[in-house]
């Protein structure tokens, strides 16, 4: 049996950086809590995302707002490989391991393949921002318009993922 954790990141004050925290509150209503599937909103919080991978998963799908240069609410499905801590020089691991946040799933997923527990499946379920500066809880209106797409096109990603062998 596969176990999946999708772990929704982002900033609800800054406008379209919530796209990840909004698209968890419809996921949670679509996807039914299952031992296959698990739903977590992480906020900015990416420590609370390696705490969560030392329960084992075979595959992490982390949905956020990511700048990919496309036209605002442009969804993107992409695989991660994450570096390997241990080839960096001494003085960058210091600086990367003294953050306690971990804000940037960037950070926590390099934090987990360090601790041995990130999955060995690691995807990025993304929207392209229009606009992150602002103080606004409003996702702008492109990237409002694709969150139900976003919920269907994951919804369709978890399912292949569960029937492959």
């Amino acid at each position: 049996m596969k176990r999946i954790l999708v772990a929704c990141m982002g900033n609800v004050l800054r406008r379209d950086d919530g796209f990840g925290v909004v698209l968890a509150q419809h996921l949670v209503k679509h996807i039914p809590g299952s031992d296959q599937v698990h739903v977590i909103e992480v906020g900015i919080g990416g420590i609370h995302l390696v705490q969560e991978l030392m329960n084992g998963y075979d595959v992490l799908i982390i949905v956020d707002a990511v700048d990919r240069q496309s036209l605002p609410g442009t969804l993107h499905f992409m695989e991660v490989q994450a570096p390997d801590l241990s080839t960096w020089p001494a003085s960058v691991r210091e600086d990367f391991l003294a953050d306690m946040h971990y804000a940037t799933p960037t950070k926590a997923i390099i934090l987990a393949k360090a601790l041995g527990v990130l999955p060995p499946k690691v995807f990025i379920v993304g929207c392209q921002p229009e606009e992150v500066e602002t103080l606004s809880l409003e996702l702008s209106e492109p990237v409002k318009r694709a969150v139900i797409p976003a919920v269907k096109e994951l919804i369709a990603f978890i399912n292949e993922i569960l029937e492959a062998p």
